[in-house]
């Protein structure tokens, strides 16, 4: 039996590290730290301490580890928000562009 992850056209790579999230649709471009849990070449999922409501649009911004890699800055939109426990939500965002 195929699982969901098996259907789908990118990996998943797991991840555990901060990113600086940018609230692009807010008059301040409030900014936030968050932890990427994963990302692909579609989407990545965050989690945050407050919700981020759907349809937002967010610049992301992952640091690299290594001088050689370049930094990663996506722009993308929320798509999924689920709340993991008491003041921890995973937040889907679809990627829309890299910059």
């Amino acid at each position: 039996m195929i699982s969901f992850d098996d259907k789908r056209n990118f990996y998943r790579m797991m991840l555990n590290s901060e990113v600086l999230v940018t609230i692009i649709d807010d008059e301040t471009n409030s900014q936030i730290t968050a932890t990427c849990r994963d990302l692909s070449a579609t989407g990545m999922a965050i989690e945050v301490e407050q919700p981020i409501e759907m349809s937002t649009l967010v610049k992301v911004k992952l640091d690299s580890a290594s001088e050689q890699v370049q930094s990663l800055d996506v722009r993308g939109k929320v798509v999924r928000i689920g709340e993991e426990c008491e003041g921890c939500y995973l937040i889907g965002i679809a990627i829309e562009e890299l910059d």
